[in-house]
């Protein structure tokens, strides 16, 4: 069972690896954006199953092709489901119509305006943060989103997260690679050691590979889209 960290140790960690005292003013004052930094890479690089939700709380306009949801209810957009009949506030009592990603620009084209309107079957995104429907909707619907999101960061009043908790080797060598940027200033030629940074980032880099293999074993899209390791051996490949 991994031990994890909570946002004590990992503080108590960092501190110890970087040769500075936990509660010196100039390293607390930089934990907030090192803690960003660390845990944006690794959300960015692995693309988490554990930050796929779904919500369910939209509806569509009559005759109104757009859907805006909150810009922090997603970072990436991965479903839409229109439910039936109209009026159904919970997807699981009625139907789901699995809408299919296109271009806003086949969108404009199919369906310029409210003439056809009906249930949509089709979605576009117009931007970070607002879904254009095709057919325009005829009907008030209840709309299901799914996709990623950014967790609350490790902090003291959010003392563990998957992160924190089952990657914790990942997020101390990012944590690293940032406070070696911060205390060598590893951009410059003269820096007082270039190298410590770039140590971190070959052991972050080695870490990764291993935790995409396992991500892709969680979502069924490792070796012949199954969930097992990639075989090193077995032939013939599975394909």
């Amino acid at each position: 069972m991994t031990t994890g960290l909570t946002y004590s140790q990992y503080v108590d960690e960092i501190a110890t690896m970087a040769v500075v005292a936990s509660n010196d003013p100039n390293f607390v004052g930089i934990l907030p954006q090192m803690i960003t930094y660390a845990e944006n890479r690794i959300y960015r690089d692995l693309d988490l199953l554990s930050t796929v939700t779904s919500i369910s709380s939209y509806t569509t306009a009559v005759n109104g092709r757009t859907l805006t949801f909150p810009v922090a209810d997603f970072i990436t957009v991965q479903e839409v489901n229109i439910i039936t009949p109209p009026g159904t506030p919970v997807p699981n009592n009625g139907t789901r119509v699995a809408l299919l990603p296109v271009t806003k620009e086949w969108m404009n084209y199919n369906y310029p305006n409210q003439v056809s309107a009906t249930v949509p079957t089709y979605f576009a995104m117009l931007n970070q943060n607002t879904i254009i429907l095709g057919p325009w909707p005829d009907n008030t619907y209840t709309v299901e989103i799914v996709g990623t999101f950014r967790p609350d960061s490790l902090s003291v009043a959010n003392p563990s997260t998957f992160v924190s908790l089952y990657l914790p080797d990942l997020l101390i060598m990012a944590s690293m690679i940032y406070i070696s940027a911060f205390q060598r200033n590893f951009i410059s030629a003269a820096a007082n050691d270039p190298q410590m940074p770039v140590n971190y980032e070959t052991q972050y880099q080695t870490l990764l590979r291993s935790a995409m293999v396992e991500e892709a074993r969680k979502k069924f899209q490792s070796a012949g889209w199954t969930s097992m390791s990639p075989a090193v051996v077995a032939t013939p490949t599975r394909g």
